[in-house]
């Protein structure tokens, strides 16, 4: 099938299948809170609640009204954030780690991750729910504004904690940007302010996350921002120079950043000829700064980040460039589907080893930010390069 013909099909995956599947077994009426796992046969399960699922899954159903989804979006949105805040938020104005299913918190622990996922449902929230801007643009400052008290690095980004702990990640600052991203278009919030930190952002990622030498993006880093000493600062992920890459494309265009584009082009190449298995045709998790292959794993998300940068990059080339990278997105696609493929349409597998048997667990909810972001995408970059 056409690419276009292949985003048609994940689009009624999406609306007739996904999200009236979470909408009723993932989200727990009447208090709110959206279900961590739904097993194999369409069941919620009782699984401790990860913090960065609650505001994950605000921002699909947000952003599914957004796009004209026709269920009720409206009270998982509003509800899953309410049992964010009721169940997570500290008085320090941050928000905790992990819950058990009936909302007790188990550990209030900061992680600057699960700030960076409430930040991107202040946004999607602002725009879904207009008579609702003015508070989430305060929040969303807020919140901002204790991060840069609380874990501000010195030179650029943020710290892990306070006092400041090793090694320091680039994954947060990616998250952090995409709600920056999400933030600067939002009428209302302080537009000046995210996109100052989104550049700051965009610099220490091609500054000090991507290595000089080979174009490729490192996970972690010592307090200087230099690779972390030892085998920990060999660490690359497929997925994540996808997800960068993505990233970076949309800034670069935005600020007319040649130099991030080539950055990002260079990202995507790496993640597809290195970190894309030549038996099981998937992205796997991580590779040596080498490009050996360092963790064969495949799991769902990387999929969805090949294909949003493959076809971002489509949508920004011409000619046989374009075709190249359309046939990319058509590969990752075929990728996605070997997940999607379970007898509970709407549901998903989440691991796939090198023995190329899926492991058989719950579908996470977490994973559905990645794959209705992935969707949509693609739905907007077609609708771009056949206008």
């Amino acid at each position: 099938m056409a690419v276009s013909a292949l985003s048609a099909s994940l689009d009624h995956w999406l609306t007739e299948q996904a999200l009236p599947l979470w909408r009723d077994k993932g989200f727990n009426d009447p208090d709110g809170g959206f279900v961590e796992t739904i097993d194999l046969t369409g069941q919620p399960t009782r699984d401790n609640l990860r913090s960065r699922v609650q505001p994950r899954q605000t921002y699909c159903f947000a952003e599914a009204g957004l796009r004209g989804w026709a269920g009720d979006w409206q009270g998982a949105s509003t509800g899953g954030l309410a049992f964010f805040d009721r169940v997570f938020l500290q008085p320090s104005g941050f928000y905790g780690a992990l819950a058990d299913a009936d909302g007790t918190l188990l550990d209030p622990s900061f992680d600057i991750y699960n700030q960076a996922f409430a930040l991107l449902a202040f946004a999607y929230m602002a725009r879904a729910f207009p008579e609702r801007r003015a508070e989430m643009a305060e929040r969303s400052t807020t919140l901002k504004a204790k991060l840069e008290d609380w874990c501000k690095h010195p030179v650029a980004g943020f710290e892990e904690d306070n006092p400041p702990r090793l090694p320091l990640c680039s994954n947060p600052h990616m998250h952090l940007f995409e709600a920056c991203l999400a933030s600067e278009e939002v009428e209302g919030f302080d537009q000046v302010g995210w996109t100052n930190l989104a550049d700051e952002i965009a610099s220490l990622c091609m500054d000090r996350f991507i290595d000089p030498q080979t174009g490729a993006l490192r996970e972690f880093f010592d307090h200087d921002w230099a690779p972390m000493p030892g085998d920990l600062g060999r660490v690359v992920e497929p997925g994540h120079q996808f997800e960068w890459a993505w990233l970076l494309l949309r800034w670069g265009e935005r600020r007319g950043d040649a130099g991030a584009i080539v950055k990002a082009r260079r990202l995507f190449e790496i993640g597809e000829a290195h970190g894309i298995c030549a038996t099981r045709k998937v992205a796997i998790m991580q590779l040596n700064d080498d490009f050996s292959v360092r963790d064969p794993l495949a799991r769902l998300w990387p999929q969805t980040e090949w294909l949003k940068a493959a076809i971002r990059l489509a949508a920004l080339s011409e000619g046989e460039a374009q075709v190249r990278y359309l046939g990319s997105a058509e590969r990752a696609i075929a990728a996605l589907n070997l997940f999607l493929d379970v007898p509970v349409k709407g549901l998903w597998r989440d691991k796939l080893p090198e023995s190329g048997v899926f492991i058989e667990e719950a579908a996470p909810a977490s994973t559905f930010y990645h794959i209705l972001c992935a969707i949509y995408e693609l739905k907007d970059c077609l609708a771009r390069i056949q206008t």
